[in-house]
């Protein structure tokens, strides 16, 4: 049953960052390249989402939603999203003024090309290594809010609801809770052991 509850909670980790990046690395772009108005307005909408404590928009978000594993996903995408667009933003800036990219716009590159041909490639490495980081960190929101009874469906095989569930045996059925809990403990250790490493890998300041 744990093994096969790992199919959701990787579902839910794998959609929740790969559209989050996806929502990020755009608008972040766009904010980072064009700058003004357009880098004013979406940084402020940015700022508001990470002004609240993420775990708590997604609770309030999953709540008004209702429970089911696709509403949590939707929850956890709203929040999730702004950490990269800072992310990416950051980055755009200070490649928009790379030789390489001046030399893009001299032989009359769109906009466009210049973003996805040249900026948006080198400035993937720090979202690499966010993206290994949040997998687990989405990981332990899907299960806590699984847990509260936000999240997945009653009968649904996901390490989060079967700790909810098997609490109440906890005594009787030891197992019912450790194995779950071991499956998260061990997962999310693995995401953020793997996302140390990235950045021991990409950050040149840590290679020297």
């Amino acid at each position: 049953m744990v093994i096969y509850g790992s199919r959701t909670s990787f579902r839910i980790c794998v959609i929740v960052v790969s559209i989050s990046t996806l929502i990020g690395i755009i608008l972040g772009g766009i904010a980072g390249y064009f700058g003004g108005i357009i880098d004013e307005i979406l940084m402020r909408i940015t700022d508001v989402f990470l002004a609240i404590p993420y775990l708590i928009l997604a609770m309030a978000i999953a709540a008004a939603l209702g429970r089911s594993i696709d509403h949590i996903m939707e929850a956890m995408i709203i929040v999730w999203w702004p950490t990269y667009a800072r992310i990416m933003r950051g980055q755009v800036i200070s490649i928009r003024e790379q030789q390489y990219v001046e030399a893009a716009r001299s032989v009359g590159a769109s906009n466009i090309r210049i973003l996805f041909r040249h900026i948006f490639p080198n400035s993937f490495a720090p979202l690499l290594v966010e993206i290994t980081l949040d997998l687990g960190a989405v990981l332990l929101v899907a299960a806590g809010l699984s847990f509260i009874g936000l999240g997945a469906s009653p009968g649904t095989a996901e390490w989060g609801l079967m700790i909810s569930s098997g609490r109440t045996y906890m005594f009787q059925a030891w197992w019912y809770v450790t194995f779950p809990g071991l499956a998260i403990l061990l997962v999310v250790l693995g995401f953020n052991l793997l996302g140390d490493g990235l950045r021991d890998v990409t950050d040149p300041k840590l290679r020297r």
